[in-house]
C-alpha cells in the first residue's frame, strides 16, 4: 500500500443514501480470478446503459469530473454484500477517498485494509462539502490523515479513526503488514507462553507419536 499523510485533489458529488456494494460493483464482475479489470465495472449500471454506452449526465462521466479521486456520498455507503471487490474497483479507478455520513460496517473494513480513505463527517458537513463539489470550480478538498480533517471551500471538519487504521495509512500497511510489524512482541508473547505452560507445546506431535 502507498503512504498516504494527506489526499487532496478534485472530488465528485454522489448523493445517494444507501449505494450498496452490488450497485459499486455489479456480480457480472465478480467472476474474475484475479483484481485485473475491475475499474471498468465500477458504478457500472449508472455510468453505462442497456447499450452500453455512456450516460453523459453521470457525475464521472462528465469531463469537468475526468480527475476526481474523491466521492462525496449519501448514508450508508457501501452497505448490502461484503464483496470486497467494490473496493478493488474504487482504487483501480482512482478513487482515494470517501466522503460520506455513515458506511457500511463490512465495506468500512475492506476499505481501511486496501488503502481507501473512508471519512465519517455529520451530515450537515457532508450536505455542505456536496454544495460546494456540486460546482466544479469548487470541488477541490484535502483531507489530512495525520489530523483527520477534511477542508472543503466552505467547511473545515473532524472525523475519527481507530489509531490502528490511521497507523495503517500513515505507514503504508495492510492488516497483514500491520501485524508483521508487531512481530517482536508476537515471539515474545509466544516464548512467555510456553515457558509458563511448556507441557502444551507440540502436544499434538506428541500425542500422535505416543500412540502410534
Amino acid at each position: 500500500m502507498t503512504i498516504q499523510s494527506r489526499i487532496e485533489g478534485m472530488a465528485a458529488p454522489l448523493p445517494i443514501s444507501n449505494l450498496d456494494t452490488d450497485q459499486i460493483m455489479p456480480k457480472q464482475f465478480l467472476r474474475r480470478i484475479d483484481k485485473a479489470g475491475l475499474a471498468e465495472g465500477l458504478l457500472y449500471d449508472m455510468r453505462f446503459g442497456p447499450d452500453g454506452k455512456p450516460r453523459p449526465e453521470f457525475v464521472l462521466n462528465r469531463p469537468e469530473y475526468a480527475a476526481a479521486k474523491i466521492l462525496v456520498a449519501g448514508p450508508n455507503f457501501g452497505c448490502g454484500s461484503s464483496r470486497e471487490h467494490a473496493v478493488w474497483g474504487l482504487r483501480q479507478y482512482g478513487i482515494q477517498a470517501v466522503i460520506a455520513p455513515s458506511f457500511g460496517e463490512i465495506f468500512y473494513s475492506n476499505a481501511m485494509n486496501n488503502g481507501l480513505l473512508l471519512a465519517a463527517l455529520a451530515e450537515a458537513d457532508v450536505e455542505a462539502i456536496l454544495a460546494d463539489v456540486s460546482m466544479p470550480e469548487n470541488s477541490r478538498i484535502a483531507i489530512d490523515v495525520e489530523s483527520m480533517n477534511v477542508q472543503s471551500r466552505s467547511v473545515a471538519a473532524s472525523f475519527s479513526l481507530s489509531e490502528r487504521h490511521r497507523r495503517m495509512f500513515l505507514e503504508g500497511l495492510d492488516m497483514i503488514g500491520a501485524t508483521l510489524a508487531m512481530q517482536d512482541q508476537i515471539h515474545a508473547f509466544a516464548a512467555g507462553h510456553w515457558q509458563q505452560r511448556p507441557w502444551l507445546k507440540d502436544i499434538a506431535s506428541l500425542t500422535k507419536h505416543r500412540l502410534a
